[in-house]
């Protein structure tokens, strides 16, 4: 009965303004005391993983130039063992000197 009197005094958009009022104080209190301290917290932890990310990013691009250097020296050093190798075997080979000169 008193919400029936409430509307026949004051009227129904009044009474819902009220409370439309009191919804939106709710959730401003429940976003203030809930969610802020857990999105507060999230956003440190983005933080702290995008930091790690880049160091990642930083190690992998160290150990890619170890790499392509190691695999470039390596490659000279085979070309120089081959280079040596076809010398080898394309060196006349030394005959035994006689001592008899045939010219």
């Amino acid at each position: 009965m008193d919400i029936i009197l409430f509307l026949n005094k004051y009227g129904f958009p009044i009474i819902m303004l009220f409370g439309l009022a009191w919804l939106i104080w709710y959730i401003w209190n429940w976003v203030i005391k809930e969610i802020k301290p857990v999105l507060s917290e999230a956003s440190e932890t983005l933080v702290s993983l995008i930091d790690r990310i880049r160091m990642l990013d930083n190690d992998l691009i160290r150990l890619n130039q170890k790499l392509e250097t190691t695999l470039e020296l390596r490659g000279e050093k085979i070309a120089q063992e081959r280079e040596q190798h076809i010398e080898k075997i394309n060196r006349p080979k030394n005959s035994k000197k006689t001592g008899i000169d045939v010219s």
